[in-house]
């Protein structure tokens, strides 16, 4: 469903169609407008034109960064899930080992009652 959201950024009325719930735009745009005061606070001959292009400069920085960490995580999880299915199935030849093993103890003590049994 297309919502349309007002918001007001500076001083500048906009109107959003998007599919994002209207507080969730609110929100965004209370964020922008936060870093535009912020970036137009400490330099007095900052434009709100140059402060947007700053702003987005660096929310694309933030992005860019958080693309490269989110891309990190899945390779890091993907070779986890790798070596877990390595270790899953060295566990289960392991374990087959373990049976045939135990098998073969089982046999030997049986040879063994059989030949106290005949001596």
């Amino acid at each position: 469903m297309i919502n349309k959201v007002k918001v007001i950024i500076c001083n500048k009325e906009y109107i959003l169609q998007t599919e994002e719930s209207p507080s969730y735009v609110y929100g965004l745009a209370k964020r922008l407008e936060k870093k535009l005061n912020d970036m137009c606070a400490g330099n007095s001959s900052v434009s709100p034109y140059s402060a947007a292009v700053m702003v987005a400069l660096s929310t694309l920085d933030d992005l860019s960064k958080s693309q490269a960490n989110f891309d990190n995580v899945r390779m890091q999880a993907k070779e986890y899930v790798d070596e877990a299915g390595k270790a899953r199935i060295e566990r289960d030849a392991a374990l087959k080992q373990i049976q045939l093993l135990q098998n073969k103890v089982a046999q030997l003590e049986q040879q063994l009652q059989a030949s106290k049994v005949d001596a």
